[in-house]
């Protein structure tokens, strides 16, 4: 058993000095210097896709086929303008009379206003003529006693 533990103990000591050995020799060596980087490829450009044709807003419609439908167009457009010009012309009537009945109305009001203020100093006349009334009935017949 002496012998297992003396042949061991050379062991262990005989691999530490091994690895004390390799590692100096690793730490004597001279680091290499880093390896340049390769230049990388530019990216090829991003292509625009192929715009598509526009599609013919009337498909397979001949020339004559054509002419008809903006023939139709144009008359309906002339009959949207005509009813267009008589609801004008109405409305300018119809704001013509309105001006009228206004202007009407405010004579209207203006003569009322001229009636409420002879009203009032009618009103206020007869106030007074009540007050002398009362003055020279009531009191100055008491005061003279």
């Amino acid at each position: 058993m002496k012998t297992g533990l003396i042949f061991g103990m050379i062991a262990i000591l005989a691999s530490v000095s091994f690895i004390q050995i390799s590692l100096a020799f690793e730490t004597e060596q001279e680091p290499e210097p880093p390896q340049i980087p390769q230049p990388s490829p530019a990216p090829e450009p991003i292509r625009m896709p192929d715009p598509e044709p526009a599609p013919d807003p009337f498909p397979e419609e001949s020339d004559s086929e054509k002419v008809k439908r903006l023939t139709e167009e144009n008359n309906n457009l002339k009959q949207q303008n005509s009813n267009l010009q008589s609801q004008m012309s109405s409305l300018k009537n119809e704001k013509s009379r309105l001006q009228a009945e206004i202007s009407e109305l405010n004579d209207s009001i203006q003569s009322l206003k001229e009636i409420t203020l002879e009203q009032v100093r009618v009103i206020m006349e007869l106030a007074n003529q009540l007050k002398e009334i009362i003055y020279e009935k009531i009191f100055a017949p008491t005061i003279k006693l």
